[in-house]
């Protein structure tokens, strides 16, 4: 289907921006639709819901503009990942988290994940314990997205603590950078999915996204940020405890981890469930239990990870 769509009440430069910025914008959510812009039109073409959703999704931004001296792209982005509110995500957890850099929607999808939704929403420190595959880090960093583009927090921290997982961390090339970025790779991974490159560079480059190991964290009181502590198992009771204390005004913590995937010399020395078990029934604090059963990888992940479970229990059995 092919649309014209004309501009006459404005200036085009007042929508699409300076050099078609928010119109670029824009056109990130309808990655199958061909959109050229020329003069006071938008020439569309592409498939008819798609058509139509653009039109209407367009009006918006227009009449947007009528209440506002100027329009950016966070108006952009308010008029589709603002489109599902608070109250429907506390209520069930299925609503569109955010959309990804190809124009994907991002959702909960699983049960356990919308229940860590409903938490985020209902409380400001929120555990998600579980195998791997279940989707805790990337539904993690969704939640602070959208918070981020929503403005409802102005930074986003990311850490892990730096504990090597059978390889050896000084071995690695470069300076102390280069050393722990492929290590903190999967939480770069997952944003690069919902925040283009560009725009993802600028914001790390103005700290309103950090990565940091979490011996970092120590001495910082963070207000109005999304801090999230992901392989939180490779924590003792001292750093967990160092770190659930920066926590401040306005602040959101989510704390992810696999229990059974415990990198420390010592296992029993990690701090995530004992500290679970001793914030238990604390106001403001909520605990989501994954299970096999909401891995969302490669089918054949719930099937490795059933096995290397059955192994270890057989082994602990041994041992007894």
């Amino acid at each position: 289907m092919k649309k014209t769509i004309t501009l006459e009440t404005v200036d085009p430069v007042e929508i699409f921006g300076v050099g078609n910025k928010i119109l670029n914008e824009f056109g990130t959510y309808f990655p199958g639709l061909k959109i050229v812009a020329r003069g006071n039109e938008i020439h569309l073409d592409g498939r008819v819901e798609d058509v139509k959703k653009f039109e209407t999704k367009f009006a918006e931004l227009v009449e947007r503009r009528h209440h506002k001296m100027n329009l950016t792209v966070f108006d952009v982005e308010d008029i589709f990942d603002g489109e599902n509110s608070r109250d429907r995500f506390v209520r069930d957890g299925d609503a569109i988290i955010v959309h990804s850099t190809d124009g994907k929607p991002i959702k909960a999808r699983n049960k356990n994940q919308q229940e860590m939704v409903k938490a985020y929403f209902n409380s400001d420190l929120v555990f998600a314990v579980g195998p791997a595959g279940t989707g805790k880090t990337y539904v993690a960093i969704a939640l602070a997205v959208r918070a981020l583009k929503n403005r409802e927090i102005k930074r986003i921290i990311l850490t892990r603590p730096a504990v090597e997982a059978g390889e050896r961390l000084g071995f690695l090339p470069g300076d102390l950078k280069d050393k722990l970025d492929p290590y903190l790779q999967p939480l770069y991974d997952a944003l690069g999915d919902m925040i283009p490159p560009k725009r993802l560079q600028d914001f790390m480059d103005e700290g309103i996204i950090q990565i940091a190991p979490l011996a970092y964290m120590r001495g910082r009181t963070l207000d109005r940020a999304c801090v999230i502590l992901d392989e939180a198992q490779n924590t003792n009771m001292a750093q967990l405890k160092m770190f659930l204390t920066r926590m401040g005004v306005n602040a959101k913590f989510i704390v992810t981890g696999d229990a059974t995937q415990v990198d420390l010399p010592k296992r029993e020395d990690s701090g995530l469930l004992k500290g679970i078990s001793l914030l238990k029934g604390i106001k403001g604090i909520s605990t989501i239990f994954f299970t096999n059963e909401d891995i969302v990888r490669h089918p054949l992940v719930t099937k490795i990870v059933r096995a290397f479970d059955r192994k270890e229990s057989e082994e602990s059995g041994e041992e007894g």
